[in-house]
C-alpha cells in the first residue's frame, strides 16, 4: 500500500476533546509498516508516530475550544478540512482514504474523481447525535443526514465501528458482512507529545496523596457532560458516605466552570473533605489515580457507544461499578462489574457493595482481566487493524 491519507474532524492533540481512538488507529497502522498523512484541525500539539506526517488546516479564530458533539465550529472548520483534502489528493497518490466521522461526506463524493478505496471510521451515528445531543428536532435535517449516512456506508469499501450497538446499526442498513470490521476503542498507551510540550515527564500520582491513607477511594475519571452522570454519581456518594464514613470520592476531569457547579453541589450536600475535584489531569496522572483506587466508577445515564475509559478501567485490576445502559452492557456484565440501574439507590447501593464485599469484587476483577486479556487487549486490536489492512488492500 502507498501512502494512506487519514482525515481526523476534530482537535488533534488538546487536553480536551482529544480523539484517543483516532490516535490509536493511526500508531498502530504506523506500526504495521504503513505511510500515513494525517489532516486534522488546527488545534493541538503533535506526536510522535514514527510515519507519520501531521498536517493541520490553518488556525481559525473563536475555534479555540470544540465541544464534543455537533456545533457550528465543527461546522465551520470542516470546510478548509474539506479544501485541505482536495489539495492533498491533487499533490499526492493516495491508494486509501481513511475518513472518521464527517469526513466520510466529502471523501464520497471525492472518491471516484480521485478513485481512492475508502474506510469509513464511524465513531457514532451522526443523526443519532443530533438527536442524542439535542443540535436539532428538524426531520428535515435528521432525514438529510439519515441519507447522508446511507450513501457513506454504501460507498466505503470498508466500514469500521467501535462498539456492538454500531456494527448491528450498520448491518440493518445493509453493510455485507465482509465490508465491516468491529475493532473496539480498547488500548490506552500512553501518548508521547512531539517537542517541548511532551508530557511523558508527568509524575504517575495515586489518590491516597489526595486523602488519609486509611480512606476507601471511589475515583471517577473522564469527561463532565451531562450524560456522565457526574450529578447523580456525587448524590449517591453522599449515601455512601453516611453509611461508610472513610469512603472518598475523587473526581477527576471537567472544564473550569463544570468543576465549580459540582464543587458547590457537594459542598451543598455537605461532603467537604471526602469529595475531592481535581479538574483535568494529564492522562498518565488519571491512569494513576485509577489504577490504586479502591473502586472505579462509570455513572453514564445513557448513550450507545462504549467509552474507551471502560476498557481501561477492565484492565486495571480494580472493581467497577457502572449504570446498566447500552453503553456498558455491550462490554461489561454482572461477572465483570457490580452493575446498577442510573439511579441514586441503586448507584449508592452497587458502591457500598464494592467496597465491603472483598470477594465479590475480587472474583469480578479475575473475570474483567481474563475478558480484556482475550477480546481487547493490544495484541487483539494489533490482530484486527492486520485485518482492516488486508480487507482494503
Amino acid at each position: 500500500m502507498s501512502r494512506l491519507l487519514v482525515i481526523a474532524p476534530q482537535p488533534f492533540f488538546t487536553a480536551r476533546g482529544t480523539p484517543l481512538s483516532v490516535y490509536y488507529r493511526t500508531l498502530v497502522m504506523a506500526e504495521q509498516g504503513v505511510e500515513i498523512d494525517l489532516l486534522t484541525y488546527g488545534i493541538g500539539e503533535d506526536v510522535e508516530i514514527p510515519g507519520v506526517r501531521i498536517v493541520r488546516i490553518p488556525r481559525l479564530p473563536f475555534t479555540d475550544s470544540v465541544p464534543i458533539g455537533p456545533s457550528w465550529s465543527k461546522a465551520v472548520l470542516d470546510i478548509p478540512m474539506m479544501l485541505w483534502t482536495v489539495g492533498l489528493l491533487l499533490r499526492h497518490r493516495y491508494d486509501v482514504v481513511h475518513a472518521h466521522e464527517e469526513a466520510v461526506f466529502w471523501c464520497q463524493a471525492l472518491k471516484p474523481v480521485f478513485r481512492f478505496r475508502m474506510i469509513y471510521d464511524m465513531h457514532s451515528s451522526l443523526p443519532q447525535q443530533l438527536e442524542n445531543f439535542r443540535y436539532t428536532t428538524s426531520p428535515l435535517l435528521l432525514g438529510a443526514f439519515r441519507t447522508l449516512e446511507r450513501r457513506a456506508l454504501a460507498s466505503a469499501n470498508v466500514v469500521v465501528t467501535i462498539c456492538r450497538e454500531l456494527h448491528d446499526h450498520t448491518q440493518a442498513l445493509g453493510v455485507a458482512p465482509e465490508r465491516h470490521l468491529l475493532i473496539e476503542n480498547s488500548i490506552f498507551d500512553d501518548v508521547r507529545l512531539r517537542g517541548p510540550g511532551n508530557r511523558d515527564a508527568v509524575a504517575v500520582q495515586s489518590c491516597r496523596a489526595c486523602f488519609g491513607p486509611d480512606c476507601r477511594v471511589i475515583v471517577y475519571a473522564g469527561t463532565f457532560e451531562a450524560y456522565q452522570g457526574i450529578e447523580l454519581l456525587v448524590n449517591a456518594f453522599s449515601r455512601v458516605v453516611a453509611r461508610l464514613p472513610q469512603a472518598r470520592l475523587l473526581l477527576a476531569g471537567g472544564a473550569e466552570d463544570q468543576v465549580a457547579r459540582i464543587r458547590a453541589m457537594a459542598d451543598a450536600l455537605g461532603l467537604g473533605a471526602t469529595c475531592r475535584l481535581v479538574g483535568h489531569v494529564p492522562k498518565l496522572v488519571a491512569s494513576g489515580y485509577m489504577r490504586t483506587a479502591d473502586v472505579l466508577v462509570s455513572p453514564r445515564l445513557h448513550g450507545t457507544n462504549t467509552p474507551l475509559k471502560i476498557y481501561e478501567q477492565l484492565a486495571s485490576g480494580r472493581p467497577l461499578v457502572a449504570t446498566r445502559i447500552r453503553s456498558h452492557t455491550q462490554v461489561l456484565d454482572d461477572s465483570t462489574g457490580f452493575l446498577v440501574e442510573p439511579e441514586q439507590e441503586s448507584l449508592a447501593a452497587g458502591l457500598i457493595e464494592a467496597l465491603t464485599d472483598p470477594a465479590g469484587a475480587e472474583r469480578r476483577v479475575r473475570s474483567a482481566s481474563v475478558l480484556y486479556e482475550r477480546e481487547y487487549s493490544r495484541s487483539s486490536y494489533e490482530g484486527k487493524i492486520r485485518q482492516l489492512l488486508e480487507m482494503i488492500a
